[in-house]
């Protein structure tokens, strides 16, 4: 490249991704003054105007929204999480192959976004018991920080996205700054009840979630829909395309440019520091080199790790910043397949108005002091809902015709609950990301290879899940309790995590506290892998506060010459 492209291709900043901390990070390098470059290696979307799907009915779809066996079976993950309504919103299994050493569902959104259009909205803070767990019992390394370095930057992030929650006083499950919250329907008010009766230790909240209960920010409340994964035409959801991008744009230091797979980092042996990145562009498939001072790879886990994996040099021939040898293990994911469901004979005069977004959740209650026993190491929070049973679930079974048939299709069935645990899943070295050293991708890069198994720890955990939940179930008075426990594979839950762990000592760690890799202190790694434990909380919240007070830091660090 001569100089006049050097020139025109040069940033202050340059961020890889566009999601939930990738967005972060532009906003915030943008209105603190920095010309920055957010590359996203798929397609633009635009806010509202590239939601098409969003006010559809079902009957509008040919199949009714449900997958045909030939979708199924040709792209099964995306199957899974999504239908017609917003599988433009989710990658085809197809377009972007992975090695599976063992059974891993890699959930995708390569578009301006990410899964930021997708994700289940919930936010919760870590804790100290988090933060701590690590240096307690010995598994993985300890955290570089404590609560009270993320806490202001929690209140920063909740403050500007909007979080609807009920505060309840929880040493382990701090309150944040919420709008008001939600409302739990009849038959959930009933299980919480009869749970702070049976066990002062446990309760029942209404879930924590993005979603606006009055207008926010210039965005509309959110109108109960539940077609959050659409595009929310309102705003009544936290995205990038609805926040985050848009407040960059408006500085008017923003640069996006999509298609912009980005290959490797460059590492400059005279400076110590990355110079820029390398990319293919995904319609010409060239190759393009930008530069800027600093850069932050939010490409989501196992995304960034990959680019990470794939930046070597004399200087890294492993991996950039991969000293310690850590990168790429200790991926991690939570388990969210056990728990258990029952029908209530009550409240039969008593109905919901609306599909709310969000559920309860009744927080951890295991493993929350030292001297507690229990048969396996952390804890598990309770996710589920409330819920009467609709003609869609009755015209499977209900048999007749006429009149009389009509009315029964169409009087409300019995309430129930579903409830299932979300449960934190231990640091283990073996589970791991890596690239092969032969096939390639269509773009030329090597496959990814994911290799990721639960443990006993976690099986162990699962029990408990489906007992303690069918336990709660019957004390309440539900009738016809079921526990279930699937063998679901990581990466169900769509919360991996871990792979450029942050930690003190550079010779067991990717990243410091300030989310910098340790031998290259002008790259940041904000998102997902960057976590030293899981916790058994909804991570992104704290992806965003990471990276929040990361780009304080990085501009504070460039503004004193440092970087």
């Amino acid at each position: 490249m001569n100089s006049i492209d050097i020139k025109y291709n040069t940033y202050d900043a340059i961020v890889i991704g566009s999601g939930i901390s990738g967005g972060w990070a532009a906003k915030e390098l943008c209105e603190r003054g920095l010309k920055t470059l957010l590359l996203e290696r798929g397609r633009d979307v635009k806010h509202v105007t590239d939601y098409p799907t969003a006010n559809l009915k079902t009957w509008d779809f040919k199949y009714r929204l449900n997958n045909t066996q030939k979708e199924i079976n040709s792209a099964p993950i995306q199957a899974r999480n999504s239908d017609a309504g917003d599988r433009l919103f989710f990658l085809n299994d197809n377009e972007q192959p992975y090695i599976e050493e063992k059974p891993f569902r890699w959930v995708r959104g390569y578009q301006v976004g990410g899964k930021s259009l997708i994700w289940g909205r919930q936010c919760y803070r870590l804790s100290d018991l988090d933060f701590e767990a690590n240096l307690k019992d010995g598994h993985g390394m300890d955290w570089p920080i404590r609560y009270q370095d993320l806490s202001p930057w929690y209140d920063y992030v909740e403050r500007y996205i909007g979080v609807s929650g009920q505060c309840e006083n929880l040493d382990h499950l701090p309150d944040g700054d919420f709008l008001p919250p939600m409302e739990l329907n009849c038959i959930e008010k009933h299980l919480a009840e009869s749970i702070r009766k049976n066990d002062e230790h446990r309760l029942l909240t209404i879930a924590r979630v993005a979603n606006l209960t009055r207008g926010w920010k210039g965005r509309g409340a959110c109108q109960y829909r539940n077609l959050c994964s659409r595009g929310c035409p309102f705003g009544g959801y936290f995205s990038s395309n609805s926040s985050t991008i848009p407040a960059a744009a408006a500085t008017g230091n923003l640069t996006l440019r999509p298609f912009s797979i980005v290959k490797e980092l460059i590492y400059d042996d005279s400076t110590e520091r990355v110079s820029g990145v390398r990319i293919v562009d995904l319609n010409t498939l060239e190759e393009m080199e930008f530069y800027a001072k600093i850069v932050f790879v939010n490409a989501s886990t196992i995304g960034s790790t990959s680019i990470l994996l794939n930046s070597i040099s004399d200087r890294f021939p492993n991996g950039l910043g991969n000293d310690s040898g850590q990168l790429g293990h200790n991926l991690m994911d939570h388990h969210s397949s056990s728990g258990a469901s029952g029908v209530h004979e009550g409240y039969s005069d008593r109905y919901y108005k609306g599909r709310r977004p969000a559920g309860f959740l009744i927080p951890r209650y295991r493993n929350l002091k030292d001297n507690e026993s229990t048969d396996f190491l952390r804890g598990y929070n309770i996710q589920g809902y409330g819920e009467r049973e609709s003609w869609r679930d009755k015209s499977v079974s209900l048999e007749g015709f006429g009149s009389n048939f009509k009315d029964k299709l169409t009087t409300p069935g019995l309430w129930g609950v579903w409830m299932a645990g979300w449960g934190e899943c231990l640091p283990n070295y073996n589970n791991q990301v890596s690239l092969d050293k032969t096939e390639k991708d269509p773009y030329g890069l090597p496959l990814i290879k994911i290799n990721f198994s639960f443990g006993e720890n976690e099986a162990l955990m699962k029990r408990d899940i489906s007992s303690t939940s069918a336990e709660m179930l019957t004390q309440a008075g539900f009738k016809n309790v079921n526990t279930f426990s699937y063998d679901n594979p990581g990466g169900s839950t769509v919360h991996e995590m871990g792979t450029a762990r942050m930690g003190r000592d550079p010779a067991t760690s990717v990243l410091n506290s300030h989310n910098q890799i340790h031998a290259v202190k002008n790259v940041f790694v904000t998102d997902g892998s960057a976590m030293a434990s899981s916790g058994c909380q909804n991570p992104s919240l704290t992806y965003m506060a990471l990276t929040a007070r990361a780009c304080a830091f990085a501009v504070d660090e460039m503004k004193s010459g440092r970087l």
